[in-house]
């Protein structure tokens, strides 16, 4: 196919000459460019016009989830933590809390609760937030700790675990709707937090992410449970599964006795 030539330029190297440059400075370039070349380039500046359109709603939703952070940073709050747990509904497996503290001007682009994210996304976001990340502490509590002490405190422990794991210290935590006990740091229980702060929706995502990984190893141990997809929830393969073989030793007792024949 001919290219058609403006100038001494391509429509392809025009777009070749704005990659790489970031959306102000490539929309700069190409309005200058259009000054020479007229309406050909106008699909070039559509198409990134349409690209700060979406980084610019996309920067405004985050900055909406920064609120928390905003308030505390002025109050003198400097190392901000945020904590959330993946795996307190699930018939298997364990719960695995993180806790992760962000810098301050930090801008991750798709940073979101954790659940509104799809698989592949999430594993995306785990490598940023932790390339980020001041720092990451992760918690696990397994099966038999959840049948000991119930889902709820197991669910604390975890939390606690992953501030110990947790460095530098935290001034504050912000934790998804729990308060924890024996913890000598100020809290801030936010209820759905993990859709309205950012510091909480990281930890969303590193607890999520691991939690699905252990699961995974787990489903090449025991194939016929399915753990891979369902990652230990209580779907109706899940369930019809339990059926059939039983209970495996990562199953919570205390969560599938109705289901044990």
């Amino acid at each position: 196919m001919v290219q058609k030539k403006m100038g001494n330029m391509t429509v392809k190297q025009i777009e070749k000459s704005v990659e790489g440059l970031d959306l102000d400075k490539a929309l700069e370039k190409l309005y200058c460019l259009k000054a020479e070349f007229g309406d050909r380039v106008d699909k070039i500046i559509e198409k990134y016009e349409k690209k700060k359109l979406k980084y610019e709603k996309e920067l405004n939703r985050y900055l909406e989830m920064c609120i928390y952070e905003k308030e505390a940073y002025q109050r003198g709050y400097k190392l901000i933590a945020g904590i959330d747990e993946a795996g307190r509904g699930p018939l298997a497996g364990p719960v695995v809390a993180a806790a992760v503290i962000l810098p301050q001007d930090v801008f991750i682009e798709g940073l979101n609760d954790s659940k509104k994210l799809t698989e592949n996304q999430r594993e995306k976001l785990f490598d940023v937030i932790n390339d980020k990340a001041i720092g990451a502490g992760i918690g696990i509590v397994d099966e038999k700790q959840i049948d000991e002490i119930n889902i709820l405190n197991a669910t604390k422990k975890a939390m606690k675990l992953a501030v110990g794991n947790l460095k530098p210290v935290p001034d504050i935590l912000f934790i998804d709707s729990l308060k924890l006990d024996d913890i000598n740091i100020e809290q801030n229980s936010i209820v759905k937090g993990d859709a309205k702060s950012v510091s909480i929706a990281a930890a969303s995502i590193i607890a999520k992410v691991t939690r699905d990984r252990i699961l995974r190893e787990m489903d090449k141990k025991y194939p016929m449970y399915g753990f891979a997809r369902h990652k230990g929830y209580g779907t109706g393969e899940h369930i019809e599964a339990i059926k059939k073989y039983g209970i495996c030793p990562i199953h919570r007792v205390s969560f599938t006795k109705n289901f044990i024949v």
